[in-house]
């Protein structure tokens, strides 16, 4: 088969590997129709998890066809159509059965493309396929269905419902790349009074605008006034950068929640001297993927529309040019990149 492979810091290629097989009998092998690039797989080809292998193959969001199965497999079978979640469970342990399927114990957690093999290849050997992979419905198109493995489960668990956004409130999203503008479609569905998109990139504010937020700006003059007024009920932090950190101490009210969305690969300051008597909760995390088959629900009966996520398709022969597009995309305003084994033309 052919994957993407690391070698080490900024050198990955398009090869030809061993096919992926069986190994543990809880394992399915998937055919991967449709693949995307998160920005992990960035800071992975940038060396900044070091962590990860070279010869390991990249990747952790897919939707495909589950071509074998292992003995102790029970809820799929050959030919189903299935999203491979980011992160494995093995639904056993004390994290399992309170549904941090992020935090497992038991083998699981963020490994594909990590710590095993990933999806950024023609077939995906899914550790404790049972617990995860949810069944792709035949109306739901590959496009918005490989959005479930990871970024939409992102965007809710650890922004919207972290958050604790709120009919009624003022929401600040800082950084408006694909989690934060995915960030902004999920926290609608809880009537906010106001959305705001912080960026940078003049690109990712049109971007920002195109999905319908309230104001999409710079920060400067809008962040001003909320550190100066009343303040954001909800902000969330989706940039990783350590000065969107800061921004998001400033831009939140009294009583207000920061809910941290962004990979940080630098250190941020937290300026409790200012925050400490401000009643205000923080909160971090590891996507679970617990929420995939609601977010996949509303997506089917029309309550979720996340089609304009996707800016770009590639096949899967052009993934240095997927990663490419991925990277630029705050000078040219690419949100998610999706690669297909078969191009759509």
């Amino acid at each position: 088969m052919r994957a993407l492979v690391y070698h080490g810091p900024a050198q990955t290629s398009w090869d030809t590997v061993p096919d992926a097989v069986i190994e543990e009998a809880s394992d399915a092998i998937v055919r991967v129709d449709a693949a995307t690039v998160c920005g992990t797989d960035l800071h992975i080809r940038q060396g900044d998890l070091p962590g990860v292998k070279p010869g390991t193959i990249l990747g952790h969001e897919a939707v495909g066809e589950v071509v074998e199965i292992g003995g102790q497999v029970h809820h799929l079978r050959t030919g189903d159509q299935v999203i491979v979640s980011s992160v494995s469970a093995c639904g056993d342990c004390p994290e399992c059965r309170n549904a941090r399927y992020g935090q497992c114990c038991g083998g699981g957690g963020w490994i594909l493309g990590n710590l095993v093999n990933g999806t950024q290849a023609e077939l995906v050997r899914v550790p404790f396929a049972d617990h995860s992979t949810t069944r792709r419905p035949y109306d739901v198109a590959l496009e918005d269905a490989v959005l479930l493995a990871e970024l939409l489960p992102t965007a809710y668990e650890v922004g919207v419902r972290n958050g604790h956004v709120c009919p009624g409130d003022t929401v600040v999203v800082v950084g408006a790349g694909p989690v934060g503008l995915a960030t902004v479609v999920l926290a609608r569905l809880y009537s906010p009074r106001r959305i705001i998109v912080v960026d940078l990139a003049e690109a990712r504010l049109k971007a920002a605008a195109r999905v319908g937020v309230d104001a999409a700006e710079s920060p400067g003059k809008m962040i001003g006034d909320l550190s100066e007024g009343p303040g954001a009920d909800v902000v969330i932090e989706a940039s990783g950068d350590p000065d969107g950190f800061v921004l998001c101490t400033r831009a939140v009210r009294t009583g207000g929640h920061i809910a941290n969305i962004g990979m940080h690969g630098k250190s941020a300051t937290l300026h409790l001297e200012s925050l400490w008597r401000k009643n205000v909760t923080i909160s971090t995390g590891q996507v679970d993927t617990s929420s995939t088959s609601w977010l996949l629900a509303l997506m089917r009966f029309g309550q979720l529309s996340v089609s304009r996520l996707v800016t770009h398709t590639f096949g899967f022969d052009r993934m240095e040019e997927a990663y490419e597009a991925f990277a630029r995309g705050p000078s040219t305003g690419a949100l998610k990149v999706v690669l297909h084994r078969v191009c759509s033309p």
